[in-house]
């Protein structure tokens, strides 16, 4: 996994069938190992998998597959991360704020339903952080010369440090001293004392200032982009908008001739009644009017049968790299309705392993109330931001969510069993996904 996605890559190994093959090794391993359920016993669970809010319709796909058809689980259910903190947390509608370690994902949901607008994904969160520490550290004479990041122990040391001495509370300054224990395999345990001052709150700063992580490359924020199509499901949102299209245009059509003869012969009964006497104008000179008026009315409604090439594969511009604090306003601004933004600046769910700082909570809380429209300023006092809901671990609230789903009488009917998967394929997810597919 890479930045919350399948890592795909150019280089050995990073292809969809390895790393899915991968995947499967990872997964057969953890639940032989920790679950002490062999194999070959799948056949009698069910399972709940978790995907982004953001999601590949084409990884979903071949995720589900090898859930069913290669680890033999008897029935499956796609759901999203966001939704699954709604219900792990006991909340109906929250704006939903995922710090990962490489990923923050913000989305509005409501009543179990995520929306399409405001899903955001942003190409940072607590490595980065991390990353930035042990910069500052350096700056200031780090006594551990040795440390480095591509290490997995050095960047577990960095990791516990960040935990044990960054925060984001103003009201905390002043330098302190702190040990550092090092501890390498067969070599005797190092320990060093530290100075820890201002760095502590400039690295955490980073995921509301990101320009501080000295990130570059493409695009570093992501929306909901449309389905590309899969050949296995023919009646997918391009084939609706096309085939409503034409149907609105050719009752269009229809309405348009109706109501052009419907005057045409008004016009003719009030000439009649008005003046007795016959047309003096040629016969063959109306009959081509009315025969170029025939084609015009044809031409016009084959020119509009289908949208515009244009209109078909457009995308929204992308969008400049912003803070935690921006890309919640930015994506509340994205509801609907002025009541269902409301219900999202009322609450705002933080989860994930990121933003597990000290005073992280009235931090972000006065960065969004500071920033609120002036329309929503009578709701600032009712603003609660969540970082531990119902005291469970913000990184542990999408799993119990999930296993809150699996429980509900209403998900029952939303099971993808071995066989309906084996003779609908993908098609079935439009019928049973409880999102929108």
């Amino acid at each position: 996994m890479s930045c919350g996605q399948l890592n795909l890559h150019s280089g050995t190994g990073g292809s969809l069938t390895a790393v899915l093959a991968d995947l499967e090794t990872i997964w057969t391993t953890a639940i032989e190992k920790f679950l002490d359920i062999p194999v070959k016993d799948l056949k009698h669970y069910r399972c709940i998998l978790l995907v982004p809010d953001i999601y590949n319709r084409q990884h979903i796909k071949e995720l589900i597959n090898l859930l069913l058809n290669r680890l033999g689980f008897s029935a499956a259910i796609a759901h999203q991360e966001s939704v699954c903190a709604t219900f792990g947390s006991g909340v109906a509608s929250a704006c939903v704020v995922d710090v990962g370690d490489q990923k923050t994902a913000v989305c509005c949901v409501e009543d179990g339903l995520s929306y399409r607008n405001s899903r955001l994904w942003l190409d940072y969160g607590g490595r980065d952080v991390t990353r930035s520490l042990e910069w500052l550290l350096r700056k200031t004479n780090f006594p551990y010369k040795d440390c480095n990041l591509l290490d997995r122990l050095d960047c577990q040391l960095l990791q516990e440090l960040k935990h044990s001495s960054c925060h984001l509370n103003k009201d905390q300054s002043g330098a302190r001293l702190q040990d550092v224990h090092v501890q390498r395999p067969d070599t005797f345990s190092r320990r060093y004392q530290i100075r820890v001052g201002e760095e502590t709150i400039q690295a955490p700063m980073g995921l509301f200032y990101p320009q501080l992580f000295g990130l570059v490359g493409g695009s570093l924020v992501h929306t909901q982009l449309r389905n590309q199509g899969d050949p296995e499901d023919i009646h997918d949102e391009h084939y609706l908008l096309q085939t409503q299209s034409t149907q609105q245009q050719v009752a269009k059509a229809v309405a348009e001739k109706k109501a052009k003869a419907s005057s045409k012969h008004g016009g003719e009964g009030d000439k009649t009644s008005s003046d007795t006497k016959p047309s003096l104008e040629p016969r063959h000179k109306r009959a081509r009017e009315e025969a170029a008026g025939g084609s015009e009315a044809k031409h016009r409604r084959g020119a509009v049968r289908l949208p515009s090439a244009s209109r078909r594969g457009s995308e929204p511009a992308p969008l400049k790299l912003m803070g935690v604090d921006q890309a919640i306003l930015h994506s509340i601004e994205c509801c609907a309705s002025d009541e269902t933004k409301k219900k999202m600046f009322s609450c705002i769910l933080v989860v994930g392993g990121g933003l597990k700082f000290p005073g992280a909570q009235n931090f972000l809380l006065h960065r969004v109330r500071a920033q609120l429209p002036a329309k929503y300023r009578n709701i600032a006092d009712t603003m609660e931001v969540i970082t531990r809901p119902k005291d469970q671990d913000p990184q542990m609230v999408c799993w119990k969510g999930a296993a809150v789903l699996a429980c509900l009488d209403t998900t029952q009917e939303l099971w993808v069993g071995q066989r309906e998967w084996r003779k609908f394929g993908i098609r079935i997810l439009r019928e049973r996904s409880p999102f929108v597919w």
